[in-house]
């Protein structure tokens, strides 16, 4: 998977072919110890970037775990 941000602030989580087929397949995707542990690395750099970019609204949000967090469908540019 591949995390694009954007200007905005936004950001766009890109599968690859075969994450697809297994989250299609599975409804998920198991992550080993190894994947996980380069998956954090990049996170908390990813992180990092992101808050760069948000406005400060966005920055001051908070969550907790009330909070329902739903995905939207890319706009038909994307």
């Amino acid at each position: 998977m591949i995390f694009n941000q954007k200007e905005d602030g936004s950001c766009d989580i890109v599968f690859s072919e075969k994450e697809i087929e297994i989250i299609l397949k599975h409804k998920k995707l198991c992550l080993t110890p190894e994947f996980l542990k380069h998956f954090s690395n990049n996170l908390i750099k990813i992180v990092i970037e992101f808050d760069k970019k948000f406005d400060e609204n966005t920055k001051n949000l908070s969550t907790t775990k009330d909070i329902n967090i739903t995905g939207t469908q890319p706009k038909k540019n994307d």
